[in-house]
């Protein structure tokens, strides 16, 4: 998706259908004031002390649509948000979708030089920044774009401001937000993902988790994270509570949960050992959760178990990503307390897969291939980026840059990142493989594989292991991994490390080729 195809999309044109085809017109703001009419008294956020009712917020939504307006943000431009998790953050999405703008949420751990190129490469025509990163703006070159701060002149503005009035015809298409992801290497893109995406994502949560409308959400992973953007528009749109707290913070997380019915409780490798802890410690009543936890196959399995164990609600064994959602295989469950033997997904529902070689051929079951999909969750591209978005989109299909294989029952195991393989003597090695074997023992509480260069072999596999406790040696890997692994596979080199000492990505996910540096 490029600056003038953005335009197009978000321009006046009929639909071929004419008024007939606008018919199957629906943004996300609508359907948040679906609910709002609905029960305007509902709770819609809380966060800390300040709560809103789903009548207060769209009040306060339509009066920063107004100040929208009044810096000319008009349908199909962009905003840049820089902040922290808070109620503004939502209102200034929600007003967006109103106005038919896109909000294009900047991540804030990146350096300056990172920031500058992910603000200029959507041309905002204003940057909105909270007070704790305004400073940070000094040192980047914004163009044109105009500023505006929160805080509390910023409050006082918008409650001084008429609700707005104006109707603006939004399409399904249009964008509503651009979310970053960085692959290997380079800077980051920005993948724009429209209102039917966002609507077809909060979908998914209710077809396979069997969420209900009034399930809410705890946003604490950040808002430029489609984590809690997708969850928080998705509640919104169906009516449910979403607690906003700023970052991770255990004892928040569990004083949510032990007070309101959640759907997904997203956890990540990082952040579920301190919910564990305190929920051991000091066990609550949990009001009700239909599912906890992400990305099962970066966890001890133990730990999924005592998770799930603790909440009373099973384990998501999921993969997806910011360019899909919870698509293409977020359908399986893993039983409360239960140490799984297998990590087998199911396909998700609106959404169709395909695994593929190279050369975009099918792949036999059993086989790794790249995962294709297709379905109404897929982003609509990234950013000015048409060469990388002409490879992806080969065929009709978003190519993930994700290794699978399909097993004879239907279900998925991953592999692991295309882009990111160990070819030893002629062998290809997927550190994923390894590192399944590691993360089963209960004695691991994190581990890594990375590649390091060989005289003989190329490469070879080098393992990284967080234990819990001292009673794993190196012996004792070697031996696991013989049984489990061909010997090709085996790891060369074992280091121990801290926990702690683990690179991680906003996720949780551990940076692999940062680990790589350390060799």
């Amino acid at each position: 998706m490029n600056d003038e195809v953005a335009r197009t999309a978000a321009g006046t044109q009929m639909s071929p259908g004419g008024e007939i085809g606008r018919a199957g017109y629906l943004s996300v703001y609508e359907l948040f004031c679906s609910r709002v009419r609905r029960n305007p008294n509902a709770l819609a956020i809380e966060e800390g002390d300040r709560r809103r009712s789903y009548g207060e917020l769209d009040v306060r939504v339509r009066r920063v649509a107004s100040l929208l307006r009044q810096h000319n943000v008009l349908r199909g431009d962009r905003i840049a948000l820089l902040s922290e998790n808070c109620g503004e953050y939502l209102e200034l999405q929600l007003a967006a979708a109103r106005v038919g703008a896109i909000v294009a949420c900047q991540n804030w751990r990146l350096v300056p030089k990172e920031l500058e190129h992910c603000i200029n490469m959507v041309t905002p025509k204003l940057v909105v920044v909270s007070p704790r990163f305004a400073p940070g703006l000094h040192s980047i070159r914004l163009g044109d774009a105009r500023v505006v701060e929160l805080g509390a002149g910023y409050n006082a503005m918008v409650d001084a401001l008429a609700e707005d009035t104006i109707r603006t015809e939004v399409a399904p298409e249009d964008g509503l937000v651009i979310l970053y992801t960085s692959g290997t290497t380079g800077m980051p893109k920005g993948a724009l993902i429209s209102h039917r995406a966002e609507i077809a994502r909060n979908t998914l949560l209710r077809m396979d988790m069997g969420a209900a409308d009034t399930d809410g959400f705890v946003a604490w992973a950040p808002m430029f994270h489609m984590g809690s953007t997708d969850q928080t528009l998705g509640a919104m749109m169906s009516g449910a509570a979403v607690v906003v707290i700023d970052g991770f913070n255990a004892e928040k997380i569990i004083d949510a949960i032990s007070r309101h019915k959640i759907g997904w409780l997203l956890l990540m490798p990082g952040s579920i050992e301190p919910v564990v802890t305190l929920l051991q410690q000091k066990p609550v009543a949990v009001k009700g959760v239909r599912a906890v936890g992400a990305m099962a196959d970066l966890l001890p399995t133990k730990l999924i178990a005592e998770l799930s164990g603790l909440i009373g609600a099973p384990f998501l064994n999921s993969f997806g990503s910011t360019e899909t959602g919870l698509a293409p295989t977020c359908a399986g469950l893993i039983p409360p307390g239960t140490v799984p033997t297998s990590l087998s997904k199911r396909q998700s529902a609106l959404c169709d897969v395909r695994l593929v070689d190279p050369d975009n051929n099918e792949v036999a079951d059993g086989l790794p291939g790249e995962v294709a999909i297709r379905g109404p969750s897929v982003f609509s591209g990234y950013w000015n980026a048409p060469e990388t978005n002409a490879r992806d989109f080969a065929g009709g299909w978003f190519r993930m840059g994700d290794l699978m294989r399909r097993n004879p029952d239907g279900t998925f195991d991953f592999v692991d990142r295309a882009k990111y393989m160990i070819k030893s003597g002629g062998e290809n090695i997927y550190p994923a493989e390894i590192e399944r074997v590691l993360l089963a023992d209960p004695r691991v509480a994190d581990a890594v594989v990375v590649r390091k260069k060989d005289d003989k072999w190329g490469e070879v596999p080098v393992a990284f292991v967080a234990r819990l406790g001292d009673n794993l040696s190196e012996a004792d890997i070697e031996t696991m991994c013989r049984r489990e692994l061909a010997s090709y596979k085996l790891p060369r080199e074992i280091h121990f490390v801290t926990f702690e000492a683990f690179p991680r990505s906003t996720t949780g996910k551990i940076l692999r080729h940062e680990v790589e540096k350390w060799l």
